[in-house]
């Protein structure tokens, strides 16, 4: 028995020297966890984010907090979680523009590097771009749009969420390929920007069509084109930019849970199957596709797959367009 003793303790003095997210990932999650979205409510992401996790809070059996922390193309949200404490209760909703775009165009500014301190987890949708205007425009068609800016250089009001969004790169990329002179106007959000568009006070905005296909169905907005580079199995009839007159132009993007790298397999694990499940459920699914989403799930591998190669794709359309950060 007194062999057995000092064994005892130093099995004892070992499991409290492990790491608190190696001994807390058996029971994860035991408390709440946040989820930070880097851009506003009513967002693409934010809409998304919150469909997906409302199942997952259940699925989990605690809540997901959506934290929405807005600012410099979304790199302010995921600087938060990057410095936070690798143990699953402050994670990202990841999107093109914190983890791909916003990195690339403020990089004076940004804590961290996106492709070392960050671990995706899963994807839960796909979004293509779809270029939305006023419906008392004369817009009815991506011909329209590049026949009147070119006759009418700098009198088109071209709204986006922000320096650094998704919906910025997407309207100044196409620009570019169209070889016109617009009026990029950055607002505080998609909710911002696309209320802009509504009011008239903005012509047009190219962005995620989770945030803006609720509005098209209600009236409120004019959809003419999709980003993609086939037409979106939602919405059949709508062309994409491509096959509109604008030859080789692209513009999607993604979502999906990133934890900060470090935390424990155990806890990646647990989140990557309540994204998967979350997915499987009918109900999420139509609830994405509702918003103009497509639900998809992956492997951390093919995710990070994805994200190196939007890397590359942004990266190389940022310095095509020589485009710089306010």
């Amino acid at each position: 028995m007194r062999s057995v003793l000092p064994a005892l303790a130093a099995l004892s003095l070992a499991v409290a020297s492990l790491p608190a997210a190696a001994q807390s990932a058996s029971n994860y999650p035991d408390r709440p966890i946040r989820i930070i979205v880097a851009q506003t409510p009513g967002s693409s992401i934010d809409t998304m984010t919150r469909i997906v996790t409302t199942k997952m809070s259940e699925l989990l059996g605690q809540q997901l907090v959506v934290d929405n922390r807005t600012g410099a193309g979304g790199t302010i949200g995921a600087g938060i979680v990057a410095s936070s404490e690798p143990n699953g209760y402050t994670i990202l909703a990841g999107a093109t523009a914190s983890q791909v775009i916003g990195p690339q165009l403020y990089q004076k500014t940004t804590t961290y590097e996106p492709l070392k301190d960050f671990t995706p987890v899963s994807l839960f949708a796909i979004t293509e771009n779809v270029l939305c205007v006023n419906p008392k425009t004369p817009f009815k068609s991506v011909k329209d749009l590049i026949a009147y800016a070119k006759a009418n250089p700098g009198k088109v009001n071209w709204a986006n969420a922000g320096s650094g969004f998704q919906s910025h790169l997407a309207g100044v990329l196409f620009t570019h390929m169209a070889g016109i002179n617009v009026l990029h106007v950055p607002y505080k959000g998609a909710g911002a920007s696309v209320g802009a568009v509504i009011s008239g006070e903005s012509h047009l905005t190219l962005g995620p069509a989770p945030a803006m296909m609720p509005h098209v169905a209600g009236g409120r907005l004019r959809a003419i084109a999709m980003g993609g580079e086939k037409r979106s199995s939602l919405w059949p009839d709508l062309p994409t930019v491509i096959e509109s007159g604008l030859p080789g132009y692209v513009s999607n993007g993604w979502a999906g849970i990133i934890v900060r790298t470090g935390t424990s397999k155990g806890i990646r694990d647990t989140l990557h199957s309540a994204v998967h499940k979350s997915i499987a459920d009918s109900t999420v699914q139509s609830a994405l596709k509702k918003v103009g989403a497509d639900p998809v799930t992956s492997t951390p591998a093919e995710f990070s797959k994805v994200i190196a190669a939007d890397w590359k794709r942004f990266g190389d359309a940022i310095r095509a367009a020589d485009l710089k950060a306010n």
